[in-house]
């Protein structure tokens, strides 16, 4: 499943818990994918606190806590990661990650806490929502096969990594626009790990988010390769490091911001890294005065491409970028009626 359409379940799944038709849910995916900050996303937009349990780090004890005597009876320590609605809040999420690096033994102590929200005496507060995470067994972690009765205490979704989520999510978290520029020009690059060679880098969602780190502390020295390879592996390293070098002969893009005629580069590379750069600046533009303008002149320019799916594919990001207020330029309904077969095409 796409990781928009998984924030869409999770998203109802969170408000779900104070209705009370809350299922935990367990989402599968190769290392580097996303699943962990999806979740964490879910409680950010939610304005509400995540616990992280690292269910792989821990012993049956640390869930169920430590026995104590009171007169001729044991007491049982109520673990204080656990939520507690005091301490913590009455709404929030619950996240077991690492749930199939756990030994047995652990994931057996989180049946009932995943179930039926309990752990002896202890209680779930009922507006927490209950997810967790883990590697499929062929992605070479380490990884416990799932034993059924806790799988079948969850609803489970495979997570599969998707070009046009991470490029809105690049785009609302400011990635380097000449990193997103090359995922465009290299769709295959965004997630390829192969786990039967045991890369130690290799291209996921994850590692491109380093690489952007990479180009902002060594861009422009001898260093830059070096790293972009340890972030993404030596081949995605080698290659995004030369699409950006071939950046020198860029257009003016602001000239083009100011509405000037510049002509559309020949180099589909080049085209690409065009595209995502004019997204990137219609986004920084978003809520200014000179808005509307801006954007008019970048809608403008994406219909002179020689080839309108890239015009489609730069309006399309734009709007993901800026929201429902490119409707409203000018521009726009020129731009939508000489491209509506290409759109009718593709739908």
């Amino acid at each position: 499943m796409r990781p928009a359409q998984l924030q869409a379940v999770l998203d109802r799944e969170f408000i779900s818990a104070r209705e009370g038709h809350h299922t935990p849910v367990m989402l599968w995916g190769p290392p580097g994918v996303g699943k962990s900050q999806i979740i964490a996303e879910v409680a950010t937009r939610h304005g509400a606190p995540m616990i992280d349990i690292r269910l792989s780090q821990m012993e049956p004890s640390d869930l169920r806590g430590i026995p104590f005597r009171i007169d001729n009876r044991v007491e049982w320590a109520i673990p204080s990661m656990l939520p507690d609605s005091e301490r913590h809040g009455k709404a929030g999420v619950l996240f077991l990650d690492e749930i199939t690096s756990a030994p047995p033994s652990v994931s057996a102590a989180a049946y009932q806490l995943i179930l039926d929200r309990r752990l002896g005496a202890y209680e779930v507060p009922a507006g927490w929502a209950i997810f967790a995470a883990g590697n499929r067994q062929g992605d070479r972690g380490v990884t416990y096969t799932m034993p059924a009765p806790l799988a079948n205490r969850f609803s489970h979704f495979e997570i599969e990594a998707n070009l046009d989520d991470w490029v809105a999510w690049a785009y609302g978290n400011n990635i380097d626009e000449r990193l997103i520029g090359f995922l465009r020009f290299r769709p295959e690059r965004l997630f390829d790990f192969d786990p039967a060679h045991s890369p130690v880098a290799f291209p996921s969602p994850r590692s491109w988010e380093f690489a952007h780190r990479a180009l902002q502390k060594f861009d422009g020295t001898a260093l830059l390769l070096a790293t972009l390879q340890a972030c993404v592996g030596p081949a995605a390293g080698l290659e995004l490091n030369a699409f950006v070098e071939n950046l020198d002969r860029m257009p003016d893009l602001d000239a083009i911001l100011r509405g000037e005629q510049v002509e559309v580069p020949r180099e589909v590379d080049l085209q690409y890294a065009v595209a995502s750069a004019l997204v990137g600046r219609a986004a920084r533009a978003k809520g200014g005065s000179d808005a509307r303008e801006i954007h008019g002149h970048i809608l403008d320019y994406a219909s002179r491409f020689p080839l309108r799916e890239m015009g489609v594919m730069l309006v399309s990001d734009m709007h993901r970028a800026i929201g429902q207020q490119l409707f409203s330029v000018p521009q726009f309904s020129t731009w939508a009626n000489a491209v509506a077969d290409v759109m009718l095409y593709q739908k």
